[in-house]
């Protein structure tokens, strides 16, 4: 893998793990809310498990493959 892939896919990593971290902070103030908003908690609790497949891709590709 390339250097320039490689510092692609850190950085590309990095942002989605901020996502990710941010989506569980907005999650926890909605459900906290006393008008909470159910469907937007759904909304928001599948972008964060897409964001969580899309962080294990990422991490995937940086293992190198090994001959076994």
């Amino acid at each position: 893998m390339a250097d320039e892939d490689l510092a692609r896919i850190t950085a590309q990593l990095v942002d989605l793990k901020v996502e990710h971290r941010d989506l569980d902070a907005a999650i926890e103030r909605l459900a906290e809310s006393i008008q909470a908003d159910e469907m937007a908690i759904k909304r928001l609790k599948k972008r964060k498990l897409r964001l969580k497949d899309m962080i294990a891709a990422l991490e995937s590709r940086l293992i190198p493959d090994l001959d076994a």
